[in-house]
């Protein structure tokens, strides 16, 4: 008869003393189980006493997460938080700095644990923090566990970070503002201020004020990879609070100082790759420097701006007037507007004789003029040659310059997502974005080439112009796919791709994708697909076993700690726990938590998620909701709560637990790999059938013959 399911078997250790094996009643009052725990070893005042798990986190045991204990675990009898709290709250206060070092270094430790945390800050435990930080001078081992531990406090959120004092944020700015200082304290103060800047207008003001950019820029430079982390975290989060106007200002500064080129040479090219942590810094960099280009992008031309209209004149100055020929100016006025409306026509305006309605529309509004006044600036002689080439082709044949560069525009600002907000977890960066200035501006000038280029291939006409731009836009998602490290190899790469080639790669894709539809293909199909739906089962289940490694994203911070999850290979019982920084796949006897698979109830995703719940419904938050699922188990229903890498894990893994569940498939990815599968297969079966048309139905049987008298009788042949 199996156990009731309010009782779990568990151990529970203790220094110098034989561990006890017991039934936990989970209907008994904690009190009364940690008296009967006191007694049997014969120690008085149990209410001095608490239980914590003995591995992992060593996370206190309280009335709320008691119902997380599992048959098997491992406790310990320690000393009460509230004992303990009071305890180190005495220690911190120690004359004695081998004591109050040692003190702040288990407080650092004890903090992680919500109960804890809040005695400590219940007896006023952060004022004596600060007062150490704001009246202390060291600089070495005791002042970091002072930051760690004031961190994990404030990680708890029990406290507003606005609560912080002058001067200890002067104390915090100094130690980042001065070079003597241990490492670890910098790291641990750029990250308190990194929290600091996005709670309110006045931290973020005072923070920018205090903490220079080209102080934050030499951090960058630092040969330790944590702390130019760190500081990179800071400046995105300065760059993310501030207005548009200082966003302006600080992206021009970073410009003026070559970070870009910088974070090319030292970071993206280093002998380490990116982390996860700061590839997703690196795009939100990009993000935002891309983003200053909203402003134009959705800005209408204005007819009547002077400036607008001198930049629009010359860009048919710079194609038509050459030194030796006489200006328009020069002309009467019917016959210079004449004259202008022509070259604006050969210019590719759509309204030539009013080519500012062309830049009307917004998006991509004045971005587009800026495009291409920055082509006729700067690359003056293919600008000339794009112009006059196509003003002596044939009308029907020639490429609009003006009306290609508006909709290129549109096309690049979509494929880079201009306007947007930041991902809350994206880490797609370009790295050859880092290695030029005027990223966009040059970018425009490699691919209003190839739009000429393009258009010279497919003989294109006035009414082929959306189609070119089509396999304009493939030519460069499919290029920019690819990573190229720098603007020359796009270039030369995205020329080496091209219209034979684009039709090459769909007609390649097109036979993937196509299967015969004929009645006895699809009969074969869907004898097949049993056969192949258990094949990807026993692929997801063996994903399971090999395990994924998770991330905790906390409320305020991105990314957070480290776990680990894997099914047992009888795929009877999914084990997980903490793991440190660099584990990649830790043994499964090291993950001390455990569910079984026969306890499991549903599998949640989404918005029904219990950690997804409190999210809105923003756009920065959707990537994260595509990444969250949730396990249900148990009769209480508990939750294990998952935001996946990516959402090929969230596939894989969804689809496991449904096996397990003895549920259906139903990712988009399972279909992705049935309908390769089966191509694959139905191909193989199909070879001989090659250039054979398949009827859609079988051939008729033949109607038998009238009379069966066709045998052919040996024995009248041999006579």
């Amino acid at each position: 008869m199996p156990p009731p399911k309010d009782v779990v078997k568990i151990a529970i250790q203790m220094v110098g003393a034989i561990p006890q094996l017991i039934e936990l009643q989970q209907t008994k009052p904690l009190a009364s189980v940690l008296k009967d725990v006191c007694d049997a070893w014969s120690l008085p005042n149990a209410e001095r006493y608490a239980l914590q798990y003995a591995d992992g986190r060593q996370t206190y045991i309280t009335e709320s997460n008691r119902g997380e204990i599992k048959n098997g675990s491992i406790l310990r009898l320690t000393t009460s938080p509230d004992q303990e709290a009071e305890r180190l709250y005495s220690g911190i206060q120690s004359n004695n700095s081998d004591v109050k070092t040692d003190s702040l270094k288990k407080l650092a430790s004890l903090s992680q644990d919500v109960t804890f945390a809040q005695e400590f800050i219940n007896r006023n435990g952060l004022k004596q923090i600060f007062y150490i930080v704001e009246e202390g001078n060291d600089t070495g081992e005791m002042l970091a566990h002072t930051l760690k531990a004031f961190m994990e406090l404030m990680e708890h959120d029990f406290v507003s970070w606005e609560i912080l004092s002058a001067a200890f944020i002067k104390k915090i700015v100094s130690y980042v503002n001065m070079n003597a200082v241990d490492a670890s304290v910098q790291q641990l103060s750029l990250s308190i201020l990194e929290n600091m800047v996005p709670t309110s207008r006045l931290l973020f003001e005072l923070v920018k004020k205090e903490v220079t950019l080209d102080r934050l820029l030499s951090h960058l430079q630092a040969t330790n990879a944590e702390l130019q982390l760190k500081a990179m975290a800071l400046l995105i989060a300065l760059l993310l609070a501030a207005t548009d106007a200082e966003r302006r200002d600080m992206m021009e500064y970073l410009r003026e100082k070559n970070i870009r080129q910088f974070i090319h040479k030292n970071i993206i090219h280093s002998s380490e790759p990116p982390g996860d942590e700061m590839a997703h810094y690196l795009y939100v960099l990009q993000s935002v420097s891309l983003n200053l280009c909203e402003c134009r992008m959705r800005t209408p031309m204005d007819p009547y701006s002077q400036e607008q209209r001198e930049l629009l004149q010359s860009l048919r100055q710079t194609a038509f007037e050459s030194e030796g020929e006489v200006p328009a100016s020069n002309f009467s006025t019917e016959r210079r507007r004449s004259l202008c409306a022509k070259e604006f026509r050969k210019l590719g305006f759509m309204n030539n004789s009013n080519p500012a309605e062309d830049l009307r529309r917004a998006p991509p509004g004045l971005l587009a003029l800026d495009n291409m006044v920055y082509f006729s600036r700067h690359t003056p002689n293919a600008y000339s040659r794009f112009v006059l080439e196509n003003s002596s082709r044939e009308d029907k044949h020639e490429c609009p310059f003006a009306r290609s560069s508006i909709q290129l525009t549109l096309i690049l600002c979509e494929i880079l997502h201009v306007g947007e907000p930041c991902s809350e977890t994206a880490q797609a960066f370009y790295p050859m974005f880092f290695g030029q200035d005027h990223f966009f501006e040059e970018l425009f000038c490699i691919c209003i080439q190839l739009v000429n280029k393009t258009w010279k291939e497919m003989r294109a006409t006035q009414e082929d112009f959306d189609k070119v731009l089509q396999v304009v836009r493939e030519q460069i998602t499919r290029t920019l796919s690819l990573k190229p490290t720098s603007l020359e190899l796009f270039k030369t790469r995205v020329n080496a791709l091209n219209y034979s080639e684009i039709l090459k790669l769909r007609q390649t894709e097109r036979l993937h994708q196509e299967e015969t539809l004929a009645v006895p293909v699809l009969e074969l199909r869907e004898r097949l697909k049993p056969e192949l739906l258990e094949l990807i089962r026993q692929q997801r289940l063996l994903h399971l076993c090999e395990g994924t490694l998770f991330r905790k994203i906390s409320s305020r911070r991105r990314q957070d700690k480290l776990w680990y999850c894997r099914l047992s290979p009888n795929h009877k019982v999914l084990h997980y726990g903490d793991v440190e920084e660099g584990v990649n796949s830790p043994p499964i006897e090291s993950l001390p938590e455990k569910i079984p698979v026969a306890d499991m109830k549903m599998l949640l995703a989404g918005k029904e998620c219990p950690h997804m719940k409190e999210k809105s419904s923003g756009k920065q938050n959707k990537d994260i909701l595509e990444l969250a699922f949730s396990i249900v188990y148990d009769m209480e229903e508990y939750c294990l709560n998952f935001i996946a890498p990516s959402r090929y894990e969230v596939s894989l893994w969804m689809d496991g637990l449904n096996v397990l569940l003895g549920k259906e498939m139903t990712s988009e990815r399972m279909q992705r790999d049935l309908d390769v599968l089966l191509s694959m297969e139905l191909k193989l079966r199909l070879l001989d059938l090659e250039n054979i048309s398949i009827p859609d139905t079988p051939p008729p049987v033949p109607k038998p013959p009238s009379n069966l008298n066709f045998c052919y009788d040996f024995h009248h042949a041999e006579q």
